[in-house]
């Protein structure tokens, strides 16, 4: 059976939604992070980088958001959750499934790193680093993470999804990034579009049972 080696509040909420959809078997390992935030070491053991998500499957070992995405659809979809081929839906498909990763996470990492560097930071220290970081947020990160927004409330204006007129796996990437900009990007000011699409998915059954399996998630919450 297909295992989900799961992180809380991370990306491999999203794998455990994917599965929901289709209504594939799975079974989930658990990991906390550890109070650096970062993964447990005992994820190595399952891959070398020690990242989630990571799944396991008749006995192959898959990492990276987008590739095990391709697996699960690919494997499991029965043509489901991906537009036909040679269609205009399904470049589009394409593009959004890897853009979020490949771009839109960019600048939401840089948000995220720039604002707790001060926090973390010795006392002494605390008020140059916080002086360094709000001036990398606020001519670096806080301009391309707009420009990011600004492209996907373009994007949904002219659909309902990510893709075309109907919900994919693209939708389900594009998820991670769209609440962590929710979260702590400034995504409701000015952009009711993407707004929308996360009140789409969060009302989705499949979202939900994901939530209740893979237990608190706190990134778009």
């Amino acid at each position: 059976m297909l295992t989900v080696h799961h992180l809380n509040n991370s990306r491999s909420q999203r794998v455990l939604w994917l599965l929901e959809e289709l209504g594939v078997p799975y079974e989930i390992v658990r990991y906390q992070r550890q109070p650096d935030m970062r993964a447990p070491k005992e994820l190595r053991a399952i891959h070398p980088l020690g990242k989630s998500p990571v799944i396991t499957d008749s006995g192959n070992t898959i990492a990276e958001s987008g590739a095990i995405a391709e697996y699960i659809v690919a494997t499991y979809g029965n043509g489901r959750l991906i537009p036909p081929q040679d269609t205009p839906e399904r470049l589009r498909y394409t593009y959004w499934l890897h853009y979020a990763e490949g771009s839109a996470m960019s600048p939401l990492l840089l948000k995220l790193l720039f604002t707790l560097m001060p926090r973390r930071a010795p006392a002494l220290l605390r008020p140059l680093v916080r002086k360094v970081s709000n001036q990398a947020l606020t001519t670096l990160v806080n301009p391309q993470l707009k420009q990011h927004m600004d492209y996907w409330e373009g994007e949904l204006a002219k659909s309902e999804w990510f893709a075309g007129s109907d919900f994919s796996a693209a939708d389900i990437q594009m998820s991670f990034p769209i609440e962590a900009a929710a979260a702590r990007g400034g995504l409701e000011q000015g952009h009711p579009k993407a707004i929308a699409f996360l009140q789409r998915i969060h009302a989705r059954r499949a979202y939900n049972r994901a939530l209740e399996r893979g237990g608190p998630y706190e990134i778009g919450r």
